[in-house]
């Protein structure tokens, strides 16, 4: 495999929408997300009423990689090989003693499923991006409120959490302003969305322009893709894109066969009649990556059309255009920016005259590092009787570098480069390190060199 990537040599180029084109100012966003689900859970579900209140320190349990074991209620850190890092029931933090009781230093009981990237299953549920984590935050309050009130050996409130989630983000939610989310952000879209710099601009111009196909593949339905493109990208945002794609209900898109999910036609953002193939650009919604493979081939003139992808959600982006499919995929990770606090500052992710520009622009977002959960990449396992600790890498992380060819903090870092450049990648025989780009976060760089002495 080689070991360098470009653009250049990718005939397509495909694009996640929320958090990877469009991206948010996440501390609001999160507070909207969480108060929409807060809100039906006590009102329709019958919750505690304190679910609705929340103080600033609880926004640090917020952790991208966390799992929720739904039965236990109780949220775990993985390693790289399973085992259990660290662990919460609820939000109350697992001491090292109640970890080796519970979990023992054995491959936690769903790992292998989950490590196959199986979806959703109705033991566990694994938190992987931005939207999903202020839900993390619900979950584990109410698994304290509940213990409160009846400590007990299960718990089956996930049935409730789905409910508030479809009751908040289904198909019609947006037209008939349903939930908090849509008619929040309808009437304030510049409080959550961040609008595009005019380098990423100008990059997917340069990239139209020299001949590249691009794709728009989002899950969000087509109403609430126009507005998030209009005010990110601008009203003419559709000439950028060969083909939209929403409502693609990912990652079934890149791994459920065209029988179960043909593409649609839409006609004033309803969904039409399905369509038997895929014969011309154009907006659709639903639809499969192997109907869309076929029609690449017949623009591109091309047997096998090669195409990156760029996403933030590693099970429902980066996994399966990798795993399903074989293209190259660029992660969206914002834990890069700077590798502890994200707090705005002038760091080298940015390259030539503009470095640091996007950054210092931003509003503070969520932090990568947790005083709860610790960094993202790696963390510290105690030897027996508590001497010798090892550092050891996280199940995230090993993801990160076993199913994307590149991984970045935003578009923006890239967006100034050549479009013939030429990044290293992630390969099975180059350091883990190797394909962040501007560079690897510290906290791993360090732990490489921890396990090098």
């Amino acid at each position: 495999m080689a070991v360098s990537f470009s653009l250049a040599d990718c005939e397509v180029i495909g694009f996640d929408l929320d958090h990877t084109l469009c991206r948010y100012n996440l501390v609001e966003t999160a507070r909207l997300i969480y108060e929409s689900f807060a809100q039906y859970i006590v009102k329709e579900r019958g919750y505690d009423k304190d679910l609705l209140d929340v103080s600033p320190e609880s926004w640090d349990f917020c952790f991208k990689g966390l799992v929720l074991d739904m039965e236990e209620g109780n949220f775990l850190k993985l390693a790289a090989d399973g085992t259990v890092l660290r662990a919460s029931h609820g939000t109350k933090q697992m001491t090292s003693e109640e970890i080796l009781e519970k979990y023992g230093r054995k491959e936690w009981k769903h790992f292998n499923t989950m490590s196959g990237m199986v979806s959703r299953s109705a033991k566990y549920y694994a938190y992987d991006n931005y939207f999903d984590l202020p839900g993390a935050l619900v979950c584990a309050r109410i698994v304290d409120s509940v213990s409160k009130h009846s400590p007990r050996q299960k718990y089956d409130f996930w049935k409730d959490m789905v409910a508030a989630i479809q009751h908040n983000y289904k198909t019609s939610a947006f037209k008939d302003n349903c939930g908090m989310y849509f008619p929040e952000v309808k009437r304030n879209p510049e409080k959550y969305i961040q609008c595009c710099p005019e380098s990423v601009k100008k990059w997917l111009r340069r990239l139209k322009d020299s001949g590249k196909i691009l794709l728009l593949i989002t899950s969000s339905h087509s109403d609430y893709c126009r507005l998030l493109c209009e005010h990110t990208l601008g009203n003419d945002f559709a000439d950028l894109f060969d083909i939209v794609i929403t409502n693609a209900l990912k990652p079934g898109f890149f791994s459920q066969p065209p029988s179960q999910r043909p593409f649609r036609t839409l006609e004033h953002d309803e969904e039409q009649e399905s369509l038997p193939v895929l014969d011309k650009p154009g907006w659709y919604s639903q639809g499969n990556s192997i109907q869309l493979y076929e029609l690449l081939k017949k623009m591109t003139g091309k047997l096998e059309p090669k195409v990156v992808y760029f996403g933030d959600s590693m099970h429902s982006d980066i996994f399966s255009a990798h795993h399903y499919n074989n293209w190259e995929t660029v992660l969206i990770l914002e834990e890069l920016q700077e590798d502890g606090v994200m707090v705005p500052t002038e760091v080298e992710s940015e390259p030539l005259e503009k470095k640091g520009k996007y950054e210092r622009h931003q509003p503070k977002p969520l932090p990568s590092v947790s005083k709860q959960w610790g960094s993202f990449f790696v963390d510290t396992i105690s030897g027996k009787g508590h001497t010798d600790a090892s550092l050891v890498n996280t199940w995230s992380c090993k993801c990160v570098s076993a199913y994307s060819t590149i991984t970045i903090p935003s578009i923006e870092a890239i967006a100034d480069l050549p479009l013939d450049y030429r990044f290293t990648r992630f390969s099975s025989n180059s350091s883990i390190t190797a394909g962040y780009y501007p560079k690897p976060p510290k906290s791993l760089l360090s732990s490489e060199m921890f396990m090098q002495l």
